[in-house]
């Protein structure tokens, strides 16, 4: 994919005219119960080629909200692994320690914009098709869909497991008839989402659409899909296409940090990503036009000092293993620059630049903190190299307009050097997968690998990307690694508030209660 700086301002701003408030759901309703604020209803709505464009853009606009992807969404993911020290007791960080409850709005805003974006997804894959306008935008919007709606459902499916499944608009169903649906049936539907998004999106957008859904994007989600269910050949053949040039020229940036810039959004390495602007707006909630569509999720990862909210801290062993292992020049990885803040005087030679741990203002460590310290901190999306900002939240909430990216191709070559090592070993297949990902970042190859040197290379690679808790989840070693390990989380309560179960996010109580006695509480809670 080319990059397309355009992109992010003309589809991030359609978004934000788009309004299309019209499908929001109602935070004093059934979670899946839609209302109308403005007056229009789906029989007036549903008409022509830009009645669903607008619809295509409404789905994407939750990821946008701050309940979503802006902010609240790390609480339920990176907060939760073993990397982050979340400090304080708070709903916030009371998922990572075990100890989240039923009543909690922080997690209860994910559930609400996930299944938002689940919501007017099903409206536009009903009414879509029925619109006269061109056959081939028309299969492409249904397509997106298709996507939006399988990756929402993932999301679901791997934070809380117990949910309802719904695919029709809420006039087509009774409300007072959802259930929640058995894991393997959400599973089925996501795959067969994923496979019709496969067929109907295009493998590119026109410049001013770039960022929307893609094949290659339904393909990568199809393939984690069948990974994360141990679907070994399924998940493989689905990488193969997309290493092979099936869905595009997808490659390895040179720098391992173009990754993390708003210089370089949209890049050759990016499947999808959500597509953040720093437009100067607010508001709390809500994703109509008017609301911020930029990041405030940095201030939950900045170093102390340059956040005001509580933040978190690195817990060591993750360093470690960064620092434990040098290049071919006897240097540290390029990737520990990238993603921590430490207290060290090392520099690395990369890409014609000297790396060295820097933050906001191109201060050190020493010039950070003269008092000196030990902790270590995130430092990646931070973009603080190319913004030049003082803190996590100069300008304001949704200050950054820091893409976020969701899924890369260095993750897809490491699923499948995972999915070859799951089915035939240590194959020069999966070596030559995991390899390329190292060889990026001038690591020594690897001679032969266990599934501990595949671990380790996705904490190198993806540590602050949304994926080492499901990780662990998805290899039943949550308990194993976090819950024995109560000093990960010795900057908020520990994790003696486990109980079986608690590996999934209680579902909000007023969801429960309204559902009753159709719909039972997760265990653990």
């Amino acid at each position: 994919m080319k990059i397309y700086k355009t992109m992010n301002r003309n589809i991030k701003m359609g978004i934000a005219l788009a309004g299309i408030s019209l499908l929001s759901l109602n935070c004093s309703d059934d979670v899946l119960d839609q209302t109308n604020p403005n007056s229009i209803t789906p029989a007036s709505f549903w008409k022509s080629a830009d009645d669903a464009n607008k619809g295509a853009f409404g789905m994407y606009t939750p990821f946008t909200n701050i309940w979503y992807y802006t902010r609240f969404e790390i609480f339920t993911s990176d907060y939760r692994d073993d990397v982050i020290n979340g400090y304080n007791t708070s709903e916030r960080t009371a998922v990572g320690y075990f100890s989240g409850t039923p009543d909690s709005n922080a997690t209860f805003w994910v559930w609400q914009a996930q299944f938002q974006g689940v919501a007017r997804a099903n409206e536009v894959i009903f009414n879509v098709p029925n619109i006269d306008m061109d056959a081939g935008l028309r299969d492409n919007i249904v397509g997106e869909g298709h996507f939006i709606r399988a990756f929402n459902y993932f999301n679901l499916l791997n934070s809380w497991r117990n949910i309802p499944l719904v695919t029709l608009p809420t006039s087509e169903y009774d409300l007072n008839e959802v259930v929640q649906a058995d894991p393997a049936d959400v599973w089925t539907q996501i795959e067969n989402d994923l496979m019709a998004a496969q067929s109907m999106l295009p493998n590119s957008w026109s410049a001013d659409f770039t960022g929307r859904a893609t094949a290659g994007a339904a393909a990568g989600m199809l393939g984690k899909v069948y990974l994360y269910q141990g679907k070994w050949t399924e998940a493989k053949a689905q990488f193969a296409d997309i290493m092979s040039g099936t869905y595009g020229n997808y490659q390895l940036m040179d720098d391992y940090a173009a990754n993390f810039t708003e210089e370089f959004e949209n890049n050759a390495e990016s499947l999808f990503e959500i597509q953040l602007v720093n437009d100067g707006n607010g508001g709390w909630g809500g994703d109509g036009a008017g609301r911020g569509k930029g990041s405030a999720y940095q201030p939950d990862l900045a170093p102390r000092g340059f956040t005001n909210q509580n933040g978190m801290r690195v817990n060591q062993w993750a360093y470690d293993l960064f620092t434990d292992e040098l290049t071919v020049d006897g240097e540290l990885d390029p990737r520990t620059y990238t993603t921590f803040f430490a207290n060290s005087d090392e520099t690395t030679e990369y890409q014609g630049k000297t790396l060295s741990f820097k933050t906001f203002t191109d201060k050190t460590y020493s010039e950070a903190y003269p008092d000196g310290g030990t902790e270590i901190w995130g430092n990646k999306w931070m973009d603080w190299e190319f913004t030049g900002r003082e803190q996590s939240l100069d300008g304001g909430w949704h200050g950054g307009g820091n893409n976020l990216r969701i899924l890369r191709y260095a993750d897809v070559l490491l699923m499948f050097a995972e999915a070859e090592f799951m089915l035939n070993g240590s194959t020069p297949a999966a070596l030559d997968a995991i390899n390329q990902v190292r060889a990026r970042v001038n690591m020594p190859a690897f001679t032969a690998i266990t599934m501990q040197d595949i671990e380790d290379e996705r904490i190198k690679e993806l540590t602050f990307e949304r994926t080492r808790y499901f990780d662990l989840l998805r290899w039943d070693r949550v308990v194993e690694r976090i819950v024995n390990n109560p000093e990960f989380k010795s900057e908020s309560a520990g994790t003696g508030a486990y109980k079986p179960g608690r590996e999934y996010i209680a579902i909000p109580q007023n969801d429960i209660d309204r559902n009753a006695p159709r719909w039972q509480q997760n265990p653990g809670y």
